[in-house]
């Protein structure tokens, strides 16, 4: 059960709710759902992440593992960012795509096992990575990002120190020859990558 949230078809029966968060000074209304992560609310690790992000509006941002969108609607929202949003789950995907409307943000949403269904580049990519479905997973974010960032593009990723932050850096340097460590919050490491012309 503790990996559900990472299927593509979650097998729990559904128990829809409404939240009302504030993300980056936006007051949002947002439907949850059981069987995707953090239901109950917004997650600290993607609060973190989201107050270290300051893009310029109309960027390009791919979410991976967006679930029901909190990310990628925010910074659609506040930031005015050109947002294409993926899940592996169709009921989180279902879900950010009702909340987008809702909240009144346009972006693209569509169900991707990590990147199989993506096409183009990107200026950002941000993740919240699914760390219950396992370190390969995780690395497979990090190491596939590399082909949809521009020149100069970036990945940001948050990840708790106890759940692998140290070996996601060493991935993160290893693919892109760099790596920093952005902000570190209650155990949350925020790490950001740019891929220069030489990768």
């Amino acid at each position: 059960m503790a990996n559900m949230y990472y299927e593509e078809h979650p097998d729990v029966a559904h128990d829809i709710h409404e939240i009302t968060v504030e993300l980056l000074g936006q007051t949002l209304r947002l439907l949850t759902d059981s069987g995707v992560f953090s239901k109950k609310m917004v997650d600290y690790g993607s609060q973190v992440l989201l107050n270290t992000l300051d893009f310029q509006q109309g960027e390009r941002l791919l979410d991976v593992g967006c679930g029901y969108g909190p990310l990628g609607i925010a910074l659609a929202k506040a930031q005015g960012l050109d947002v294409t949003m993926i899940d592996i789950n169709q009921r989180a995907v279902a879900l950010a795509q009702k909340n987008a409307e809702k909240n009144g943000v346009k972006a693209q949403i569509f169900q991707s096992n990590l990147y199989d269904n993506v096409t183009g580049t990107f200026q950002h990519i941000i993740s919240n990575p699914p760390i219950r479905a396992g370190k390969k997973v995780v690395h497979t974010v990090i190491e596939e990002s590399i082909q949809y960032l521009d020149d100069g593009g970036d990945l940001t990723i948050v990840i708790q120190k106890k759940q692998g932050a140290p070996s996601a850096k060493a991935k993160m340097e290893d693919i892109f020859g760099n790596c920093e460590i952005i902000k570190k919050d209650k155990g949350y490491y925020i790490l950001r990558s740019v891929k220069d012309e030489s990768c």
